[in-house]
């Protein structure tokens, strides 16, 4: 199984100008572009680190989740939520050229915290030996950062606050604090085995 990220989040939809506010740090200097580039770099390594965490994808991006077999033929647990939409999927056998599966096969499940692909009938499209199934959706809250909800925009900006005060390394940034830790305890996803349906 492996997810890959197909888009990045441009630095125009970060929130920068809020993360300064945050950090109460002025305008007006002459660095003032380079300190924006390292205050996108923290909020990019803190958005990565909530994700991870909790297993919900902020703000809007294009995956790719790739299995070799179906954990539950009757329905596809996807590994990140919340997913907006699926918009393919594919049967790739081995040395094969990939089938697109029509749409009229299968549906999307939406679930804050299991959203799954089912078959339109009984199983999901047999994937053959050798080969695997790709499934290309949206995860996200929404496009933009005021789609993410406010407990975890704060949770963000105060890892953020942390990663940045820790740039020179003075700082140990093992354990979330507890402040962090709480802010995203409701949004933690419960894994199964194997992406298996609960």
């Amino acid at each position: 199984m492996m997810l890959s990220e197909r888009t990045t989040l441009p630095d125009a939809i970060l929130p920068v100008a809020e993360f300064r506010d945050h950090l109460r740090l002025g305008t007006g200097f002459a660095d003032d572009a380079a300190q924006d580039g390292r205050l996108a770099g923290c909020l990019r390594a803190a958005i990565a680190a909530i994700e991870g965490r909790t297993g919900k994808v902020l703000i809007a991006r294009d995956f790719t989740w790739t299995v070799a077999r179906w954990r539950d033929p009757g329905a596809q647990l996807l590994p990140v939520a919340p997913v907006l939409e699926v918009s393919e999927m594919r049967i790739v056998p081995r040395g094969g050229a990939p089938v697109v599966i029509d749409s009229t096969h299968y549906r999307h499940e939406p679930d804050l915290h299991g959203p799954c692909v089912i078959p339109a009938g009984i199983v999901l499209p047999s994937i053959p030996a050798g080969g695997q199934a790709e499934i290309d959706f949206i995860a996200g809250f929404g496009p933009a950062w005021i789609n993410v909800s406010a407990d975890l925009r704060q949770a963000v900006l105060m890892l953020a606050a942390q990663y940045y005060e820790a740039r020179e390394g003075q700082s140990d940034l093992g354990e979330l604090p507890l402040g962090i830790s709480a802010l995203i305890s409701r949004w933690r996803t419960l894994r199964t085995l194997g992406g298996g349906i609960r």
